[in-house]
């Protein structure tokens, strides 16, 4: 039991995080209020899997696929999302 729990915590991570190609699911959602109002109404609910399509030439902003769309979000809002490794 103990192990999984070990495992799981190693597996969560911020969607800044996330490598181009590779996909998260989201656990949480974060932020001030109202911009935590505007990631939920883009689409970033728990449970969501989301997939790291590009990042800008200077790092920030980053391009995800969720939903059947894609979204830029700034390093530092995507900081604010926390998620889980998806094995592919």
């Amino acid at each position: 039991m103990q192990k999984q729990a070990v495992n799981k915590i190693e597996r969560e991570m911020t969607l800044k995080d996330l490598r181009v190609g590779s996909s998260g699911r989201v656990v949480s959602v974060g932020g001030e209020k109202a911009l935590r109002r505007r990631l939920l109404d883009m689409g970033i609910t728990p449970r969501t899997v989301i997939t790291a399509k590009k990042v800008a030439p200077l790092g920030d902003p980053i391009e995800f696929i969720l939903r059947g769309y894609v979204l830029s979000l700034r390093l530092e809002d995507a900081g604010k999302i926390t998620i889980e490794a998806v094995k592919e």
